[in-house]
């Protein structure tokens, strides 16, 4: 059993291996394996509306690179904006490390922080 973000990295490394190689079919299943976790296990929903994207042009054997957005709202319930973040994933002594980019409207930075953590560390079987 792996956590998320190990099966992301090692299909990522996979893909790459696959493509220097020429076996597109590989390659190709591959990159929608990595798409299909990030669909369905990353967050999505309850302000990540527009759900999670990888990067996969930017990542490489030491990071995954994911593109999201939040939407705010204000304190009557209301919907009043977007945000734009990067979240680079890194290895490190005691798995990995998270840095969110973008603008920290309402300290929202470090709670997309806990959220790729959960989602990127839950186990699969």
């Amino acid at each position: 059993m792996n956590k998320l973000y190990q099966i992301i990295a090692s299909k990522a490394q996979a893909m790459r291996n696959c493509e220097d190689k020429g076996n597109t079919e590989w390659q190709a299943r591959h990159k929608q394996d990595i798409f299909d976790l990030v669909k369905e296990l990353l967050p999505s929903g309850s302000g990540f509306d527009s759900g999670t994207k990888i990067d996969l042009d930017y990542c490489t054997d030491t990071k995954l690179v994911f593109n999201t957005s939040y939407h705010h709202m204000n304190d009557n319930g209301m919907y009043d904006g977007w945000t734009e973040h990067g979240i680079v994933v890194t290895p490190s002594f005691d798995g990995f490390d998270i840095k969110v980019t973008g603008r920290d409207r309402n300290e929202i930075k470090s709670v997309i922080a806990d959220y790729f953590y959960t989602d990127l560390s839950q186990v699969i079987e």
